[in-house]
């Protein structure tokens, strides 16, 4: 589109092309955005909720396994994209996907713990490490980088600083208890995270129309006739009430809040 750009009211520069790239401009458009920025905000609620109602470290560990995969399929989608575009919204899909990568591996090593596998726990913790780092690079980069949309500080957020504590006191505990109860080697590998989330976001149901009743038939519809209907005289406006006038004192109030009580 062109448009016509106006510094000054009495002088018009010369016409000015808006590229309106990656703006969602018909039904199907929008309905993909709403589905992915939907999702976006309840999933990390969901997770939050969970960590703050101290459930059992493997829903946790799934939920923020599946949420990673969900920000690793939106990056992808965005990947055909020009950089001019897409280069901010990228790096910010790719920090969240580091995060939350990191909270499924902290708290894929806490079940691992329960389970008495403290080597491989040790090295998940290692793995959760490793990620929480590359977020912490992302964030600075991210902040850097420029392109559309405001820039947020997940750094900053406590929800974000509160993982960093996490995991370093949970690599301590595990390593702790090896070199004093299990003693077991430390993987080379990180673990695999092949975890399915039994609950989170439920999916939508569609709406269906309950089935007509039997007793609905043509002729039933049609002997209702609503031209024949007694007249209701509820519609004509009522006649005004005459409001009686209130006697109010001429005192002035006493009090410092010029307010008194009768």
């Amino acid at each position: 589109m062109t448009h016509w750009f106006h510094r000054n009211p009495l002088k018009a520069t010369a016409p000015v092309a808006f590229n309106y790239y990656g703006v969602a401009a018909g039904p199907p458009a929008s309905k993909i955005c709403r589905r992915w920025e939907g999702k976006q905000k309840d999933i990390p609620v969901t997770i939050a909720r969970a960590i703050e109602l101290k459930h059992a470290p493997g829903l946790i560990a799934a939920l923020a396994y599946e949420t990673a995969n969900f920000y690793q399929k939106a990056d992808h989608a965005l990947s055909s994209l020009e950089p001019a575009y897409s280069a901010k919204w990228r790096k910010y899909l790719h920090l969240k996907m580091c995060f939350y990568t990191a909270y499924a591996y902290c708290y894929h090593g806490q079940t691992l713990l329960a389970s008495d596998k403290c080597g491989e726990a040790i090295r998940s913790l290692q793995e959760a490490e490793k990620f929480y780092a590359k977020a912490e690079v992302l964030c600075k980069e991210y902040g850097e980088t420029k392109g559309p949309g405001p820039t947020v500080r997940p750094s900053g957020h406590l929800f974000f600083r509160k993982l960093g504590n996490l995991v370093t006191n949970t690599l301590e505990k595990c390593q702790r208890e090896n070199g004093f109860i299990y003693f077991q080697k430390i993987p080379t590998e990180a673990p695999q995270l092949e975890l399915k989330a039994n609950y989170g976001l439920v999916e939508p149901v569609p709406f269906e129309f309950p089935p007509t009743s039997a007793q609905w038939t043509p002729e039933t519809l049609a002997s209702f006739d609503l031209t024949k209907r007694p007249k209701d005289d509820s519609t004509k406006p009522k006649a005004e009430e005459a409001v009686k006038p209130v006697r109010e004192p001429d005192t002035r109030p006493q009090k410092d809040t010029g307010c008194s009580i009768s």
